[in-house]
């Protein structure tokens, strides 16, 4: 038997969180962050964000696996809230591979370039 994918298990958290989003919010974290609206989301990400950073600064493998963890769930909550699906990110991450970060960030910068119409 082969190890799940990080596709497999992303999808199955962003089925689970698909699922409890309309649950009730006295007994499930995401519908009641779901009920709150996409502010609240998006504050807990910042939150999460923030406690990353820090578990970093104290560099405690398990303490930023955790932290990391936590972030990459209540991204996942705004990226339902939004309509998108984790393999939306691993498309682009996969597009981008192989590609060098200083040439991607150039290109992104072009792009948006042309659509302000500088």
């Amino acid at each position: 038997m082969t190890a799940p994918s990080s596709n497999d298990t992303l999808a199955r958290l962003a089925a689970v969180i698909a699922s409890r989003k309309v649950g009730d919010p006295d007994k499930s974290y995401v519908a009641r962050l779901f009920q709150k609206g996409n502010d609240a989301i998006l504050k807990k990400i910042g939150e999460e964000a923030t406690e990353v950073v820090m578990a970093c600064k104290d560099g405690v493998p398990e303490k930023i696996v955790g932290e990391v963890a936590d972030l990459w769930f209540h991204t996942m909550l705004a990226l339902d809230a939004y309509g998108l699906e984790p393999a939306d990110v691993l498309a682009e991450l996969e597009r981008r591979e192989g590609q060098s970060g200083l040439e991607e960030f150039a290109l992104r910068k072009a792009v948006q370039r042309d659509k302000d119409g500088s």
